[in-house]
C-alpha cells in the first residue's frame, strides 16, 4: 500500500514539473511580481520597515519589567560597631552580622517617556523609513516590468525568426526541387542549382543558431520570472498582438506624471529624510523626563522558607519623574545640526534636479518612441518591397530572364528585410514599456 501511495506521488511530482505554463505579457509581469526574486526581497524590505516602525512606536509606550533575586550569603559581610553604644569599652567594636543568611526579592516597574524629541522624530522618521522602502519596492518592480516585456519580446522574436526561416527554407525546397527536373531536361545549368543550395546553407545555419537564441531566450525568461530555467512556458500573443495594442494604447503625459515618478518619490522622501535628520540634531537640545514607579516585596529568612505561609513578606513602591537636560556639548551639537541643514539643502536641490531631469527624459523617450514607430512603418514597407522584388525574381529566373546570383540578391534583401521589420518591432516595444514606466507608478501589492 505504501508503494502504491510512493508511485502515485512520484507520478504527481513529475506530472507538476513537466506541467507547461502559459503567459499573456501582462500575466508574465503580475508572476514575476510575485516569484522573482527582487520582488520577493523588495517585499520583505517593506516588512521589515513596517515592523521597524513598529518597534519604534514601542518605545515611546509604557515598559513593564520584572525583576527576582534570590542572595544567599555563603559567609556573612561583618560589620563592626563601637562597643560603648552598648557599654563597652570606648575604643572596642563590637561584630555585628546584619541581616539573614538568605533573601528573595521581586520588584515590579512601570516606566513611561513623559517627553523626549528624539523619540517624537523617530517616529515621524519610521514612517518616512517604510515610504522609502515602498518606492525601492515600486522602483524594482518598475524595472522588473521592463525587464520582463524585453524577456517577452526577445522569445517572441526568436520564435518569430524561426517561423520566417521555416518558411523560408521550405520556399527554397520546393525550388531547388523544381529546378533540379528543369536540369534533368538539359534546359539549365548545375550552377544555378548550387546557387539556391548555397543560399539554403545560409538560411540553415542562420536557423541552427536561432535556435541556441531561443533556448537561452526562454530560459533568461524563466529566470526573470522567477521559475526554474528548465520549466516549459509557452507564450499565449505574437509580437504583432504586443504592437497592435501599444498602438491602441499611446501614452500621454499629465501634471501628475512627475509626481508619480518613482525617482521623484525617492528624491522628495531624501529631502524628508535630511528634513528630519535635521529635526533630529536640534531636538537634542531639548530636555527629556521619564517617569517610573515601581513596587517589590523583600523576604528574609536563614532557611529556604520562602514558599512557607509562615514566611513574613515586607513591601515597598516608589514613583519617581527623572529629566535630564543638557547643558554644554562644546560646541559639538551646533556642528552637528549644521550638517544636517547642509544635508538637507544638498537634497533640496537634488529634487529639483531630478525633476529637470526627469522631464527630459520623458520628452526623449517620446521621441525615441515616435522615431520606433515611424521606424517599424518603414520597415514593414521595405519588407513586402523586398517581397514582391523576390516574388518577381523568382518568376523570371524560371522563365530564364533573370540569373542564379540575381535571384540570390533578391532573397539575401528580402531575409534581411524580415529580419530588421521584425526588430523593428521589439524596438518599439521596449521604447513604449520605457516611456510607460516613466509616466505611470506601478501597483504596490
Amino acid at each position: 500500500m505504501h508503494k502504491v501511495f510512493a508511485l502515485l506521488f512520484f507520478s504527481f511530482s513529475v506530472f507538476s514539473q513537466n506541467e507547461t505554463l502559459v503567459f499573456s505579457l501582462e500575466e508574465a509581469i503580475d508572476y514575476a511580481y510575485s516569484n522573482n526574486k527582487l520582488a520577493l526581497d523588495s517585499q520583505s524590505d517593506v516588512r521589515m520597515a513596517e515592523l521597524q516602525k513598529l518597534e519604534t512606536t514601542a518605545t515611546g509606550l509604557p515598559q513593564i519589567s520584572a525583576d527576582i533575586s534570590y542572595n544567599n550569603w555563603i559567609e556573612q559581610q561583618i560589620s563592626l560597631i563601637p562597643a560603648e553604644f552598648f557599654g563597652g569599652m570606648p575604643g572596642d567594636f563590637i561584630e555585628v552580622a546584619f541581616g539573614t543568611q538568605q533573601t528573595l526579592n521581586g520588584t515590579v516597574t512601570l516606566k513611561q517617556k513623559l517627553f523626549d524629541g528624539s523619540y517624537l522624530v523617530a517616529l515621524q522618521a519610521s514612517k518616512v523609513y517604510l515610504e522609502i522602502s515602498k518606492n525601492a519596492k515600486e522602483k524594482t518592480l518598475s524595472e522588473l516590468r521592463k525587464v520582463v516585456t524585453n524577456a517577452y519580446g526577445s522569445v517572441l522574436l526568436a520564435e518569430e525568426n524561426i517561423s520566417i526561416l521555416d518558411a523560408n527554407i521550405a520556399v527554397l525546397e520546393k525550388s531547388i526541387t523544381e529546378l533540379q527536373k528543369v536540369y534533368e531536361n538539359g534546359l539549365t545549368e548545375v550552377e544555378n542549382i548550387e546557387q539556391l543550395q548555397l543560399t539554403r546553407a545560409g538560411l540553415v545555419s542562420a536557423r541552427n543558431y536561432n535556435a541556441i537564441l531561443k533556448n537561452l531566450a526562454y530560459e533568461m525568461f524563466n529566470l526573470t520570472l522567477g521559475l526554474d530555467i528548465d520549466t516549459p512556458v509557452n507564450l499565449k500573443e505574437r509580437m504583432e498582438d504586443l504592437v497592435v495594442k501599444v498602438l491602441l494604447s499611446p501614452s500621454e503625459t499629465s501634471n501628475s506624471s512627475l509626481e508619480n515618478n518613482v525617482d521623484y518619490k525617492i528624491a522628495l522622501n531624501n529631502v524628508r529624510s535630511n528634513a528630519l535628520l535635521f529635526k533630529l540634531e536640534k531636538s537634542k537640545a531639548l530636555p527629556t523626563i521619564n517617569a517610573y514607579i515601581n513596587g517589590g516585596y523583600a523576604g528574609n529568612n536563614n532557611r529556604f522558607n520562602f514558599l512557607d505561609r509562615s514566611q513574613k513578606w515586607f513591601g515597598a513602591s516608589l514613583f519617581g519623574v527623572n529629566m535630564s537636560i543638557p547643558m554644554f556639548s562644546s560646541l559639538g551639537r551646533s556642528a552637528a545640526t549644521q550638517k544636517a541643514k547642509i544635508a538637507l539643502e544638498k537634497s533640496e536641490r537634488a529634487l529639483v534636479n531630478t525633476q529637470q531631469e526627469l522631464k527630459i527624459k520623458i520628452k526623449r523617450a517620446q521621441n525615441e518612441l515616435a522615431f520606433a514607430q515611424q521606424d517599424l512603418e518603414t520597415k514593414k514597407q521595405a519588407q513586402n518591397l523586398a517581397k514582391r522584388i523576390e516574388e518577381k525574381n523568382q518568376i523570371k529566373f524560371f522563365e530564364g530572364l533573370a540569373s542564379s546570383f540575381e535571384l540570390s540578391q533578391a532573397q539575401t534583401q528580402l531575409y534581411t528585410a524580415q529580419k530588421q521589420y521584425m526588430e523593428a518591432m521589439l524596438s518599439m516595444l521596449k521604447k513604449h514599456i520605457a516611456l510607460d514606466v516613466l509616466l505611470n507608478p506601478n501597483p504596490i501589492n
